[in-house]
């Protein structure tokens, strides 16, 4: 279905995979379009079929950044021509960070410039404790202007002034402390925490995850706090009374496990 990426389900766990393996997933157009076009299908799937989604890469990495092949290609686009493969790039990590299942991005080996703003997009990142890290555009004449609002909601203001103006390599651990990501395990450890986040995803009700999702993402980005006075009130209205709220309820006060956990 896909050339430069891999989709498949299994136990409502979606796995994505960036699959150019012999240049450690360095994406281009086409994987970014793939990208946008399979989370645009898993956008539209039924939670009884998916409940979360990993991204992560084959082969010795998680993903080398942008292909500097496709990038040297682009000077002789017009000046549209660039914004568009730009903005291309901006609505693929939008459509990450806006996914209404939850998102894993499993990162080895190394995760290096535009890398950073797709596992920045995800909702929890867990990488090898010696895994590499580096937002090194300045060091090639450009900036991480794409990947900037993901990465700076992850490490803030300063934390993205020290990574990004000095081009710094660093460790999975390092990337634990600056908040870039949210565990860096050795790989027992990580298979074990990547468990326990699967199973802690999984007991909680699959709408109220996505609604969840979309609160934060409204209070973050869209409104104002007198307007998230009304959203709140109305959006907790509506899950009390809807099918899935009343399970819940129902379930805690009857002292048994809701419809959704197996």
């Amino acid at each position: 279905m896909y050339k430069t990426i891999e989709f498949k389900i299994e136990n409502q766990i979606g796995y994505i995979y960036l699959n150019r393996p012999e240049i450690h997933n360095a994406f281009n157009e086409e994987m970014i379009s793939e990208l946008i076009d399979c989370f645009a299908k898993v956008e539209k799937m039924d939670y009884k079929d998916i409940r979360l989604l990993i991204l992560e890469g084959r082969g010795p990495s998680f993903c080398a950044g942008a292909d500097l092949k496709w990038m040297k290609s682009v000077v002789n686009y017009t000046h549209e021509e660039n914004f568009q493969e730009s903005f291309k790039l901006s609505q693929c990590f939008n459509t990450i960070y806006s996914c209404k299942f939850p998102t894993i991005a499993l990162v080895h080996g190394a995760a290096i410039g535009g890398a950073n703003g797709l596992l920045a997009a995800c909702d929890f990142v867990l990488a090898d404790k010696n895994a590499v890290f580096s937002l090194s555009e300045v060091k090639i004449g450009i900036v991480p202007a794409c990947i900037s609002p993901y990465v700076m909601k992850r490490v803030g203001e300063y934390k993205s002034k020290e990574l990004m103006l000095t081009g710094i390599r660093f460790s999975g651990k390092e990337a634990m402390r600056y908040g870039l990501v949210n565990w860096a395990l050795g790989e027992k450890k990580r298979k074990a925490k990547l468990d326990e986040l699967i199973t802690n995803l999984g007991s909680s009700g699959p709408i109220a995850v996505s609604q969840c999702k979309k609160l934060l993402y409204d209070m973050s980005n869209r409104l104002s706090h007198e307007e998230a006075m009304t959203y709140t009130a109305k959006m907790i209205a509506d899950l009390r009374k809807s099918d899935e709220g009343q399970e819940g309820m129902n379930s805690f006060l009857e002292k048994r496990k809701p419809n959704w956990v197996k």
